[in-house]
C-alpha cells in the first residue's frame, strides 16, 4: 500500500464532511487496508448538489461506498469515497394488503428488515441478515433463499451525476436482472438516496431452500410466522457464514453461475451430485459452492488467507492479509473450476 499522511479534514458544510488521505480499512468488511484520497461522508442528500461541485471532485473517478460488504480493494483507491450516511424509514402510503415506505440509503439492511417484520409486514425474512446499508441492496439486486430485494422495490432515488439533479427510478428503469442492476451496470453515473419500498402484509412463506424446513421443525415452529422463518435463517447463515467483525469476509465471493440447459445437462450427466436450478429465462444455475468444493478449496488456508471451513463461497481474512492477497486466491479457484468444468465464475464483491 501507498504511504500517505495522516488524514485531516479539509471541509466540513450542511450535511457532510471532506477527509484527506483516509483510510478505508475499517470501511470495508474484509479489513484489508486501503487509503483513498477523499472520502467524503454525506448525512443529507440535498448536500450532493454542493458536494459535487467542489472543485477537488471536478471529473474525479467517485466511488460510493456504503457499509464496504461487497468490495474489495486490491490496492489504494486514488480518487474519492462517498459514503451516504443519511438515515430515517417514512410511512409514504399506508394501505389494506400493503405498505409504501421510504428508507434512507445509509440505513442498515438488517435493521430495515427486523423493523419490518416487528410492524407486521411479509417477504424480507429471506433476506435477513445480510451485511450492507439500504442504498447497496439496489445496486447489488441482493438475494438469498429463492427472494430478490427488487420484488419489493417501488422505486429508488437517486443524484444523477449525468444530469446533475436527483431523479427517481422505477423499477423498469433499475433493469434489476440476476445481481445487477442499472446501479451497477453504470456505476459511474448514480448515487443512490434513498429506496421506496412496497412491503405486503401477507405473502407465502418462502421455505423451499435446503435447510430451512429442518432448521423451522428443530425450532418447533410447526405453522411459522414470517418473523419465525427469520430467526431459522438467522441460525442457518450464522452457522454457515463468519461474523465480519470477527473474520474478515464479504460473504458469498462468488455468484451462482447461470448456463444454457444443454450444458448443464451434460454437467449434471457427468457429475450427477451437481446442484442446479432451473431460471425463469430457460438458463440453468449451478451451485458455485459445489463446484468449488469439489476442486478441494473448502477449508484452504494460505497464509493470511483461506476459504471458510464451513461454507466454500466464503473467502476470508485470517488477520493481516491484504486485498491482493484474497484476489489472488479467488483468481486460483476461479480458474480451477474453469479449467475442470469449463464454467466460469463470476465475482459478488466488486473487484478494485
Amino acid at each position: 500500500m501507498s504511504s500517505y499522511p495522516v488524514s485531516s479534514a479539509i471541509a466540513e458544510g450542511n450535511g457532510y464532511t471532506i477527509v484527506e488521505n483516509a483510510s478505508l480499512e475499517g470501511r470495508n468488511s474484509f479489513r484489508v487496508p486501503a487509503r483513498t484520497h477523499l472520502l467524503i461522508d454525506v448525512k443529507k442528500p440535498e448536500a450532493l448538489g454542493e458536494v459535487l461541485a467542489y472543485p477537488l471532485l471536478n471529473n474525479a473517478p467517485v466511488l460510493v461506498l456504503g457499509e464496504g460488504s461487497n468490495v474489495l480493494f486490491t490496492r489504494d483507491w486514488p480518487h474519492v469515497v462517498l459514503s451516504m450516511a443519511s438515515q430515517g424509514i417514512a410511512v409514504e402510503r399506508d394501505e389494506i394488503d400493503a405498505c409504501r415506505v421510504r428508507v434512507a440509503a445509509g440505513e442498515n439492511w438488517n435493521s430495515f428488515v427486523h423493523w419490518s417484520l416487528a410492524r407486521g409486514f411479509a417477504g424480507l425474512e429471506n433476506l435477513v441478515l445480510i451485511p450492507g446499508s439500504v442504498g447497496a441492496a439496489p445496486i447489488q439486486n441482493i438475494g438469498a433463499y429463492g427472494v430478490e430485494v427488487c420484488e419489493f422495490i417501488e422505486s429508488v432515488a437517486a443524484w444523477d451525476r449525468h444530469g446533475g439533479k436527483p431523479v427517481e427510478l422505477d423499477v423498469a428503469d433499475c433493469r434489476f436482472g440476476y445481481r445487477d442492476s442499472v446501479f451497477k451496470q453504470e456505476p459511474d453515473r448514480y448515487i443512490v438516496t434513498s429506496v421506496v419500498f412496497r412491503l405486503p402484509r401477507a405473502r407465502e412463506l418462502k421455505i423451499g431452500y435446503a435447510g430451512i424446513a429442518e432448521e423451522l421443525d428443530a425450532l418447533g415452529f410447526n405453522k411459522p410466522t414470517h418473523a419465525q422463518l427469520a430467526e431459522a435463517i438467522s441460525r442457518v447463515r450464522t452457522r454457515k457464514l463468519p461474523n465480519p467483525a470477527l473474520i474478515g469476509n464479504a460473504g458469498s465471493f462468488f455468484k451462482n453461475p447461470l448456463v444454457s440447459t444443454a450444458q448443464g445437462e451434460e454437467l449434471r450427466q457427468r457429475h450427477p451430485d451437481l446442484p442446479c436450478w432451473p431460471t425463469a429465462d430457460g438458463q440453468l444455475k449451478l451451485s458455485a459452492a459445489w463446484l468449488i468444493e469439489s476442486c478441494g478449496f473448502k477449508g484452504l488456508r494460505r497464509g493470511s488467507t483461506g476459504v471458510s471451513e464451513h461454507h466454500a463461497l466464503v473467502l476470508v481474512n485470517l488477520g493481516g492479509a491484504t486485498g491482493a492477497e484474497i484476489w489472488s486466491l479467488a483468481e486460483e479457484i476461479r480458474d480451477t473450476v474453469h479449467a475442470r468444468y469449463e464454467v466460469m465464475l463470476e465475482p459478488e464483491p466488486r473487484i478494485l
